[in-house]
């Protein structure tokens, strides 16, 4: 099998993987619930290549991205729910209802003004109209959180929640009254470790990452935005470590916890190049 930029090839080439027998036994293993963590780190890195302004990495990183939307519609074929042509077919009716303006009829667009409340409007509709195909729920109460997308990154999800439960103004006045609700979750993760209940302590961890989102929201700052920074940083840094040691003949298995602690605060303290693509943190 050769390779294609036609889309047929590539779905041919995940039929063949998946085939019983003749395909490859990992990608036969595999159902919705294990490829999907692969989804989110490909949606991920086709992020990353975009910060990074790469490319050639992002034409890459869509077709690995594209591979997971085809690896799903292959397993929904098989269970006879889907194939992939209906997902096209799916979004390509959902965008041209989402855009009358510019697929309507000449005498049917609307003006640039009423863009945004059509929209707003059509995804209502589409919304009542998933609403009525589910089952009815056992309870007629409707959580004001239930529109904040339960597929969301974790942290992405707590920042939706959070500004879904102020627009009813549950919400802290203060952003110092936020920090003061971070410290007490913290000192909750201390007494859980004094107890060595680690379940405990992984629910306290969990409310003290919810509290900093919480502070994020606050201070105007993107929670995802700040910890990929951070995440850079920490990477400069200890590559500052590795670097110094090796321009001794050293290597981090070589170094003491103390050694590579001081290592670190001259990174912090010194100007460390980013590496080329990356953002400053």
């Amino acid at each position: 099998m050769t390779p294609s930029r036609d889309i047929s090839r590539l779905i041919e080439i995940m039929a063949a993987l998946r085939t019983p027998v003749t395909g490859c036994p990992w990608d036969l293993e595999q159902d919705f619930a294990t490829i999907a963590p692969y989804t989110i780190e490909e949606a991920y890195e086709v992020a990353d290549a975009i910060t990074r302004g790469d490319f050639e990495d992002l034409r890459d990183e869509l077709g690995d991205l594209l591979l997971q939307v085809v690896y799903h519609a292959r397993m929904a074929e098989e269970q006879k729910a889907f194939a992939f042509g209906d997902v096209v077919e799916a979004v390509t009716t959902k965008m041209i209802r989402r855009h009358p303006h510019v697929f309507a009829d000449k005498d049917g667009n609307i003006q640039p003004a009423g863009v945004k409340s059509a929209w707003e409007r059509i995804k209502a509709e589409e919304k009542a109209e998933r609403a009525a195909r589910r089952p009815p729920e056992d309870t007629a109460h409707t959580s004001l959180l239930a529109s904040v997308k339960a597929g969301l990154p974790p942290l992405a999800r707590a920042m939706e929640l959070q500004r879904k439960a102020s627009t009813v103004g549950f919400d802290w006045n203060d952003p110092r009254a936020v920090l003061a609700k971070i410290r007490e979750e913290a000192d909750e993760i201390e007494s859980a470790l004094d107890r060595n209940d680690r379940q405990e302590i992984a629910e306290e961890t969990g409310d003290l990452m919810f509290a900093l989102v919480n502070l994020a929201r606050h201070v105007g700052a993107d929670p995802e935005t700040a910890l990929r920074g951070t995440n850079a940083k920490f990477e400069r840094r200890f590559a500052y470590i590795e670097r110094t040691l090796a321009a001794k003949g050293r290597s981090l298995q070589d170094a003491t916890l103390q050694e590579m602690d001081a290592l670190w605060n001259e990174a912090k303290s010194a100007v460390v190049p980013a590496k080329a693509g990356t953002h400053t943190a």
